[in-house]
């Protein structure tokens, strides 16, 4: 007996029996609820609480899907608006297209940079050429240059006789001033760009202002009291790091400090076009610098940014070539892109003062007219 009784008592054990299961009722209710008590009574709610947080997460990625989608057909429309303007051709896999840009023999990218006026009829000699620019890019080590072109200087213009260069566009359009940049420099011409000054202030704009550093002989930095006030002028920067919004980076680019007649004297522009040449170089620069591929995530402003080169800029860059010339700008860093003039080229100064028989002051090779002999050999050893 007392052996069946132990059976019985350890049968009946609490720690032994199965978990019970205790049926609630509730008023009002058809059907009881069922409820499962375990001594781990909060297993539910955690498993609830994952369920929640995994819910949380789909939707996240979701909307990231959403939102990156979004953003991708938008950059498309963008870039294929752009392109259509630009090339003539909205064809997103043109832009997509791996095809090799053209080179010279020794592997470099020459592009004929050159700025006008048009965008300005009121301008004085709108349709002649403020600005020339030979950049060469190598991109077997990413480096390049960019040479100032004196607009003074003074060229035999086939057709034409002997001139400025500054009238080489005007007389016969890119193809001729590409024509004479290659016999007197020696330098091929892969492709061309005609910058509308417009585009450095609508670009200026949309990237929200660059930074320029102000280095000025004279100690008050530049004033040129030429510019209008109608276009922000008249320009007055400090040495030193300044922010410049667009008009005022199209301002500085176009200043020389010419004496005005105003009963105000400019300073801070002691060799004048010369001065003008480096602060082109200098706002290309910076625009380069902002030009990065965060502004993909930005459809808005890589918008404006689209649109104001594309309206602006004409070019013989092909659509399938773009993405190649473009790649192997944007991979020279600011450091290895020389800015370069025949005034002070590797320490030497290759340009002299010349009075034509009308005469203009103009510039002329060091070597004498037309001798471009030892130009071509500075150039030649840069472009190696």
């Amino acid at each position: 007996m007392a052996r069946r009784d132990q059976k019985r008592r350890t049968r009946q054990s609490p720690e032994s029996q199965p978990l019970r299961q205790y049926t609630t009722y509730s008023p009002g209710l058809k059907r009881p609820r069922h409820q499962t008590l375990t001594e781990s009574g909060d297993q539910p709610a955690k498993k609830g609480f994952g369920k929640i947080l995994v819910r949380i997460l789909l939707i996240l990625v979701l909307l990231i899907l959403i939102v990156g989608i979004v953003i991708a057909v938008w950059d498309a429309r963008n870039i294929s608006s752009a392109s259509q303007k630009m090339f003539g051709s909205g064809s997103i896999f043109d832009l997509l297209s791996t095809s090799g840009a053209r080179t010279t023999d020794t592997g470099r990218i020459n592009i004929l940079l050159v700025g006008y006026s048009v965008d300005d009829p009121g301008h004085p000699a709108a349709n002649l050429t403020d600005s020339i620019i030979l950049m060469s890019i190598k991109p077997s080590d990413n480096t390049g240059y960019m040479l100032s072109i004196p607009r003074d200087l003074y060229v035999a213009i086939p057709g034409y006789g002997y001139g400025k260069i500054n009238e080489a566009y005007q007389d016969g359009g890119t193809g001729l001033l590409e024509q004479i940049v290659q016999a007197d420099f020696g330098q091929p011409i892969n492709y061309y760009a005609l910058i509308d000054y417009a585009a450095v202030k609508d670009t200026v704009n949309a990237l929200g202002g660059i930074t320029v550093s102000i280095k000025s002989t004279d100690p008050r930095g530049l004033f040129d009291p030429n510019i209008s006030p109608a276009d922000g002028g008249p320009l007055k920067l400090a040495n030193g790091p300044q922010e410049l919004d667009g008009q005022t980076a199209l301002n500085l680019t176009r200043a020389r400090g010419d004496p005005c007649g105003c009963g105000q004297v400019a300073y801070g522009f002691a060799q004048s076009d010369f001065d003008r040449t480096q602060h082109q170089r200098q706002v290309l620069t910076a625009i380069k610098d902002k030009l990065n591929w965060k502004l993909v995530l930005n459809p808005w402003k890589n918008g404006e940014i689209l649109q104001a080169i594309a309206t602006n800029v004409k070019t013989d860059i092909k659509a399938t070539e773009i993405r190649s010339v473009f790649g192997a700008f944007n991979s020279v860093p600011n450091s290895k892109m020389q800015s370069l003039s025949l005034r002070d080229l590797n320490g030497h100064n290759y340009l002299a003062g010349y009075t034509t028989l009308y005469g203009q002051s103009a510039l002329v090779p060091a070597d004498g007219v037309g001798d471009y002999s030892s130009i071509q050999a500075a150039i030649s050893q840069l472009s190696q």
